[in-house]
């Protein structure tokens, strides 16, 4: 057959009668609602005696479950393999899936229905699971040795189309199951010819194809469709020829073919084979969408479903929901855009010669009507309509792990509704429902279920707030799958995992994260074994830099163990143990270190310091442990071995604790960089002391002294090592605000302020007021008390 004569044969105009007689070959496009409407047409014009399915037998059972009112496509089918969760396959299905069509239609009619596919049992044991939908149609999405043929970009190709999209929405999408051109109307009843004329065409066209590319680089195939034949003979023996089939149409000739039973069987013998279960889910138009990594996708189901459940004027309904979309988000969209959008829409398809207007006119009028031209407002077109967000929902009869109906239960009674877009969450720990469900996240997360992933919080830093950000995927349920091995529940399963983590792990700063999660998640079976395995590897660990890394994690864990009323009184024994292994021996291990090393104990410095700040929050200055540290902070500041970063950081840790007197930290940078210190090592103390995000800046902004220092040290760096120390300087001033450096920038230019007029003869001078204004401060004053919610200050009645 000529090329002319296959994009004939699917060509608008061509009125090709099919046979009368069954079986009857529904050829189709995954996910196609023309192919949907086709078949439907199809089904109530032949009226067949059984329906047969490309799909997994095994889901046969499950069909019931389609006429279901709780069942809300898109949905899919999952298999997994029993003792490996983790391989899986799914089949999914939108309401515009010629699949789900012909499903609805049999349990409508009472007509048996069945699945006809190689069973997931062999695809999930083969080397690479085959999937339901048409493998043909995923050439540009895998790395195959022999090239996929794609018959759709083949087909349109040979029509004279460079768009595959286009060639199918004109030729399939925008026209009647009869071959005429149509506005989207529901499919009639009509003669058994005149409805399967479009897939004779169809048929007619891929047996070219198949006679021209052979397997298509898709071996496998010829085993699927084997046992399909086989099927396809068992239900015509017991339902005679009136059986009708729905596969891709890909598969129609070698289901055609005339093939013996004997070498059918041939091809299936020796095929492995594990135990699998199957199940619905829910699925996501945005997973049915080709760049979301499925590849048997499409571009726009949004709009494929639109097309789909529009049954008059889709053009004129398509722009009516766009103006919703972008009326919603605070754009002006009137009647009359939408009205100029249709009408630009349909002259766009006339000009370019297409029978109704596709989804490439509609997206040029409405960006030029209602987006002005901009790209910013069509892209949110594109996520929320094109796209689309729906979520398919799955009736609870339909079969599930019993983990997965413990979590469906919990998020029913937390209500946490699983949903398709992301959304952040919002929790205060104080209120018992909000506890519950920050528990329910943090014990998901640890099984490995990442339906939330923590985020900072806005508006509040207390430990009794947290925000989450919630996100379903459809492969959520194979990873509820796979976390069933650890237990029924949510809650024991996630115990029974932490206890198996504990006992493994071998580094301290892991078991030290483990209790920290036992304790967000609220595991107290799972305690006790961590805090075993947490005391047995500190005691083991005499590494400084080990100590340090593990010891924030348990003081946020005895700061949240104390929010949520968790008794934490082993955690803060072994808490209080580490850090006074640290106080001992940080001094000696931050010397003799190079510049990388000497920035990573630097941070692990600023992370114990945090820590210490919460495990000793009711001690006197001076005294108890955070006495003990500043200690150590002062060692570390004076010694002259340390490294600079460290150095400074440890000066700059006391100055803002109080700890440090102003004159004896401009003491300590007057010694840091003096003359004969090396001005790498000068420049490493900068760093420390000002670098970074610790406002560094605004003290240099508001105490001159220090400023002078700083700009009397940069000034009088050798020109030879100048080029040496410039990197780290620029990374320690470039951090700052541009405000704050243009304000620096300002006072250094200004010069040396007068002796009598410093900081210690006046507030601060140089382009600030020369001291208080009681005044100007006293009328500040009622604005903070409003702000912190303080009462008014009582005013003294004159005497």
């Amino acid at each position: 057959m000529s090329g002319a004569a296959v994009a004939a044969a699917v060509t608008p105009g061509r009125t090709t009668k099919g046979p009368a007689a069954g079986p009857w070959l529904l050829g189709v496009r995954h996910h196609g609602p023309g192919s949907a409407r086709a078949v439907l047409a199809a089904l109530r014009a032949a009226r067949p005696a059984a329906v047969l399915i490309e799909g997994p037998p095994e889901g046969d059972a499950l069909l019931p479950l389609a006429a279901d009112p709780h069942m809300r496509p898109p949905v899919a089918l999952l298999a997994h393999a029993v003792d490996d969760p983790g391989r899986a396959s799914f089949w999914p299905m939108a309401a515009f899936s010629p699949e789900w069509v012909a499903i609805r239609w049999a349990l409508d009619h009472d007509v048996p229905v069945r699945f006809i596919d190689l069973p997931a049992a062999h695809s999930l044991a083969l080397e690479e699971p085959v999937e339901g939908p048409e493998r043909a149609e995923e050439a540009e999405e895998e790395e195959e040795v022999t090239p996929v043929v794609d018959p759709i970009r083949v087909l349109a190709g040979t029509a004279g189309y460079d768009d595959p999209e286009r060639w199918w929405e004109d030729v399939v999408e925008h026209r009647s199951p009869t071959g005429g051109a149509d506005s989207g109307a529901p499919p009639s009843e009509g003669a058994p010819g005149d409805a399967l004329a479009p897939f004779g065409a169809l048929a007619e066209a891929m047996g070219a194809l198949r006679e021209a590319y052979g397997d298509g680089g898709q071996p496998r195939d010829a085993v699927r469709e084997a046992y399909m034949r086989i099927q396809l003979r068992t239900a015509r023996k017991e339902f005679g020829d009136g059986v009708a089939v729905v596969c891709g149409a890909w598969h129609v000739p070698a289901l055609a073919a005339r093939t013996t039973l004997a070498a059918d069987r041939a091809l299936l013998k020796g095929l492995p084979k594990v135990k699998t279960d199957l199940t619905w889910v829910p699925w996501t138009h945005r997973r049915l969408a080709r760049r979301s990594g499925y590849g048997a996708g499409i571009d726009s189901p949004g709009w494929y479903g639109h097309l789909f459940e529009a049954a008059d004027r889709p053009i004129e309904r398509w722009m009516t929901k766009v103006a919703g979309l972008l009326r919603g988000e605070d754009r002006f969209v009137s009647t009359a855009h939408v009205i100029e959008a249709v009408r630009l829409a349909e002259t766009l398809a006339a000009l370019r010669g297409r029978p109704l207007a596709g989804l490439g006119e509609t997206t040029d009028a409405v960006r030029a009507v209602m987006c002005e031209g901009s790209d910013v407002p069509l892209a949110l077109v594109r996520d929320r309509l094109i796209v689309g967000e729906s979520l398919g929902e799955v009736p609870d009869t339909a079969p599930a792990v019993p983990l997965q109906r413990d979590l469906t239960r919990s998020q029913r009674t937390l209500r946490l509704k699983p949903e398709a877009s992301e959304r952040e969450l919002d929790l205060d720990l104080r209120k018992e429902t909000d506890a519950a469900r920050s528990r329910l996240l943090h014990r998901l997360r640890l099984l490995d279920v990442g339906w939330g992933d923590p985020v900072a919080g806005r508006g509040s830093t207390g430990t009794f707030r947290e925000s989450w950000r919630l996100r379903c995927e459809p492969e959520l349920h194979v990873r509820v799958a796979e976390a069933g091995v650890w237990g029924t529940t949510v809650l024991t399963a996630a115990t029974a995992k932490a206890a198996s983590q504990a006992v493994a792990a071998t580094a301290l700063a892991d078991v030290t994260a483990l209790a920290e999660h036992c304790l967000l998640a609220e595991l107290p079976d799972a305690l006790p074994v961590v805090m075993k395995a947490l005391a047995d590897r500190a005691a083991l660990d005499a590494d400084v830099g080990h100590l340090a890394d593990a010891l924030p994690a348990l003081a946020r864990s005895l700061r949240y163990g104390d929010v949520r009323s968790t008794d934490t009184a082993a955690l803060a024994e072994v808490a209080a143990g580490l850090a006074e292994r640290i106080c001992v021996g940080l001094p000696p291990a931050c010397t003799g270190l190079d510049p990388d090393g000497a920035e990573a104990l630097r941070g692990q410095v600023e992370a114990v310091h945090g820590a210490i700040g919460l495990l000793d929050t009711g001690a006197e200055p001076g005294t108890g442990l955070r006495g003990r540290w500043d200690a150590v902070l002062h060692k570390l500041a004076a010694r002259d071995a340390v490294a600079g970063v460290i150095r400074g950081r440890a000066t700059r840790l006391l100055l803002d604790e109080g700890r440090l007197a102003e004159n004896e930290a401009a003491r300590l940078m007057g010694l840091a960089l003096s003359p004969g210190t090396p001005p790498a090592d000068a420049a490493a103390w900068i760093e420390g002391f000002v670098g970074g995000a610790s406002g560094g800046g605004m003290l240099l902004v508001h105490d001159e002294r220090l400023l002078g220092l700083v700009d009397a040290w940069l000034t009088g760096v050798p020109a030879d090592q100048f080029t040496d120390v410039l990197p780290l300087l620029r990374r320690t001033f470039s951090a700052y605000e541009p405000g704050v450096r243009r304000t620096l920038g300002e006072l250094v230019r200004r010069g040396p302020v007068p002796e009598g007029a410093r900081r210690d003869a006046a507030p601060v001078t140089g382009g600030f007021g020369p001291g208080l204004d009681p005044a100007r401060a006293d009328a500040v004053e009622p604005v903070l008390r409003l702000l912190l919610g303080r009462p008014p200050e009582p005013v003294e009645a004159a005497v």
